[in-house]
């Protein structure tokens, strides 16, 4: 386990060996955040490289207030969402979501991916989630932050992420039940 505080001192002080061990310690935690907010590969890496960024430009903002691991997560999410608003013109979290005109796809599994595995699948079908749903799902269960954690990296109230964690696992159990 690294050392956050010895880290983050190395990096202010200019040590570009650290900066490259903090992104090796938590660019895993910026790619499963980016990789299920974002569709497209391109976006993906122009997300993750401008995160990067970020985290080193701000770093000296950084008051351990949180653990390091939240604080870049909060701004894997805040690029993504950014991004997606400019770029992507996907409804984003706290805004309203019109949930008569989401639907996943009629493709059966065999379908959409062909020979490949039901973990491809389930990828596929949070990927066809909205932004609300497939954000809290990631950050929840597949980076196991706790419920105020995300609250802390998106601002999004309590009592609305688990409604939206609810409604995550009930698509996804409803969609994964017409195909077995």
């Amino acid at each position: 386990m690294v050392d956050e505080r010895e880290l983050v001192a190395r990096v202010l002080r200019q040590d570009y060996n650290a900066f490259e061990e903090l992104v090796n310690q938590y660019q895993q935690l910026v790619l499963y955040v980016v990789f299920r907010l974002a569709k497209n590969q391109q976006d993906r890496e122009d997300i993750c490289q401008e995160v990067f960024i970020k985290v080193h430009k701000n770093l000296h903002r950084f008051a351990f207030e949180s653990k390091l691991s939240t604080w870049i997560a909060t701004i894997a999410y805040q690029t993504a969402i950014n991004y997606i608003k400019k770029f992507r013109r996907e409804p984003v979290p706290n805004e309203p979501l019109e949930l008569d005109s989401f639907y996943f796809t009629e493709e059966t599994p065999e379908q959409l991916l062909g020979i490949q595995d039901e973990r491809e699948y389930l990828h596929q079908l949070i990927l066809q989630m909205p932004l609300h749903y497939r954000t809290v799902l990631t950050l929840y269960h597949l980076n196991e932050f706790s419920l105020a954690e995300i609250q802390g990296i998106t601002g999004i109230p309590e009592g609305t992420l688990k409604s939206y964690l609810f409604r995550a696992r009930q698509l996804l159990k409803t969609k994964l039940s017409q195909h077995r």
